[in-house]
C-alpha cells in the first residue's frame, strides 16, 4: 500500500498494534486501578440510562465498557471500539455480568470506520485524543448519535498539571538526549490540553451544547517498584525510552525518587488534573 492509500490514522493504528498496545494490555490490571476514579466521574456526568444503547469509543481492554454496562441494565447495549487487537483480546476475555447490558466489542477506527447508528451516547476515556483529523472523527461519532444523542468524555489537561506523568520524565531528563519540544496539535494524550481547541473540534464537527469543566483528583494504586516500572513502559517517559532504551537503567533511581513524595498507605497517588467535556448532538 503507498503512503497515499494508508489509513487516515496509520500512525496510530501500527503504534496500538505493536509496542505501545502490547504494553498497555500488559499493564492492563494496573492502568484500570489507576484511571479508575477518572473513568467512574466520567460515567458519573454522562449519566447512561437504563435500556439505552451507549458507544465507548477507544474502550482498550473493556473495563469502562462493562462498567457502563452495569449502568444500563440487562435491556440496554454497549459497543466498545478499539484500533488495538492486544487490548480488544483482553477485552473480548473478560467475564460479563449477567445483570449488566449487552456487551459487544469492534476493532474499528472510530475517526473513518462504520462504527454503527442510533446510540443514546458516547462516552470515552481517554480514546479520543490521538486522531489525525479529530474534526472529521467527532463528525463520524455524531452521525452515529440518534439525534441530541450525548457524548461525554475525560482527556488529559497539559502535563505541566500531571506530576504522575511529568514527575518521572523531568526525573529521566538529564539521561535523555535532547528532545524537540512536542507539537501540541500532534495526535497523543495531550492533544486536547486546550479547552478551546476541544470547543473548535466540536463545533467543527456538529455538536453542540458544548461543556468542558476541569476535575482534579490522585491517581495510583500501586507500590512504588509497581509505580516506577509502570512510568518506565507508558507515557511520555515509556515513549522516551522507546526511541531510547540504552538509559532505561540509568533512570531508574531517578523516577524512584520522583514518586517517593507520593507513597501513601494505599500505594502511590499523584495529582492527575484532567477536563471532562459533554457535548450533544445538533
Amino acid at each position: 500500500m503507498s503512503s497515499a492509500e494508508a489509513p487516515a490514522n496509520a500512525a496510530q493504528i501500527d503504534y496500538w498494534n505493536a509496542t505501545a498496545g502490547e504494553v498497555w494490555a500488559s499493564f492492563q490490571e494496573q492502568l484500570d486501578r489507576q484511571l479508575e476514579p477518572l473513568g467512574r466521574e466520567t460515567i458519573r456526568v454522562l449519566a447512561p440510562g437504563r435500556g439505552e444503547h451507549v458507544l465507548d469509543i477507544g474502550c482498550g481492554a473493556g473495563r469502562t465498557t462493562l462498567d457502563l454496562a452495569s449502568e444500563i441494565g440487562p435491556e440496554g447495549h454497549v459497543v466498545g471500539i478499539d484500533i488495538s487487537r492486544p487490548m480488544l483480546e483482553i477485552a473480548r476475555r473478560r467475564p460479563l455480568s449477567t445483570a449488566g447490558g449487552r456487551v459487544e466489542f469492534r476493532e474499528c477506527d472510530a475517526q473513518t470506520g462504520d462504527v454503527g447508528v442510533g446510540f443514546d451516547a458516547a462516552f470515552s476515556r481517554f480514546g479520543v485524543m490521538f486522531f489525525s483529523d479529530p474534526s472529521a472523527a467527532f463528525a463520524n461519532i455524531r452521525h452515529a448519535l440518534k439525534p441530541a444523542g450525548r457524548l461525554t468524555f475525560v482527556c488529559w489537561r497539559p502535563l505541566t498539571e500531571n506530576p504522575w506523568m511529568l514527575g518521572p520524565i523531568q526525573a529521566s531528563l538529564p539521561f535523555l538526549p535532547p528532545m524537540p519540544p512536542p507539537d501540541p496539535l500532534a495526535p497523543g494524550p495531550f492533544a486536547f490540553a486546550d479547552p478551546e481547541r476541544v470547543r473548535a473540534i466540536l463545533a467543527a464537527a456538529g455538536f453542540g451544547a458544548v461543556t468542558i469543566e476541569p476535575f482534579d483528583t490522585r491517581v495510583g494504586g500501586g507500590d512504588l517498584e509497581q509505580s516506577v516500572t509502570l512510568a518506565l513502559r507508558i507515557g511520555p517517559l515509556g515513549a522516551a525510552l522507546r526511541d531510547n532504551p540504552e538509559i532505561a537503567d540509568k533512570a531508574v533511581d531517578a523516577v524512584r525518587q520522583a514518586l517517593a513524595g507520593y507513597v501513601t498507605p494505599q500505594g502511590v497517588q499523584a495529582p492527575a488534573a484532567t477536563w471532562i467535556v459533554s457535548a450533544r448532538n445538533g
